[in-house]
């Protein structure tokens, strides 16, 4: 299993969902696969992803994503 963070558009296709839920899921805490974070700080409120606010960075864990699923990345895209 490949190190770093999986993209959220491969964890969306792994779902079988939209980024976006992928996205809520990981602030609003339902969906514990890796965090969100705004200039180092945890983001946790849907109110907060404001993108007027400024980018917000996903990290999503390899081995979360397939202790919750079953998927193995090996770093596609």
């Amino acid at each position: 299993m490949k190190q770093g963070s999986v993209p959220v558009a491969v964890a969306a296709k792994v779902y079988g969902k939209d980024p976006a839920w992928i996205r809520a899921g990981i602030v609003s805490g339902w969906l514990p696969i890796g965090r969100a974070t705004r200039a180092g700080k945890v983001i946790t409120s849907l109110d907060e992803m404001d993108s007027k606010l400024g980018r917000i960075n996903y990290y999503i864990s390899p081995q979360k994503l397939y202790e919750d699923t079953g998927y193995e990345w090996n770093g596609e895209r």
